[in-house]
């Protein structure tokens, strides 16, 4: 399964390489967003799935803190 490969390699990573993905995602996310208003956006599937692999990034950053502790 594509999802489960995906959350493995971040599982793998390290604190700081979890932010650096947060925030291209959300730059990615955000450039989206705007091709979308402007109508210049093709494949408008792309932003759910941007949206869900920030979720997938924040639950392994929390998992990650959560057993530190």
């Amino acid at each position: 399964m594509k999802t489960k490969g995906y959350v493995n390699e971040l599982t793998g990573k390290t604190a700081d390489e979890l932010q650096r993905d947060l925030v291209s995602a959300k730059k990615e996310l955000f450039n989206l967003r705007f091709q979308n208003a402007t109508n210049q956006l093709d494949n408008t599937a792309r932003i759910k799935e941007v949206r869900k692999n920030i979720a997938r990034i924040q639950t392994v950053i929390t998992q990650n803190a959560r057993t530190a502790k």
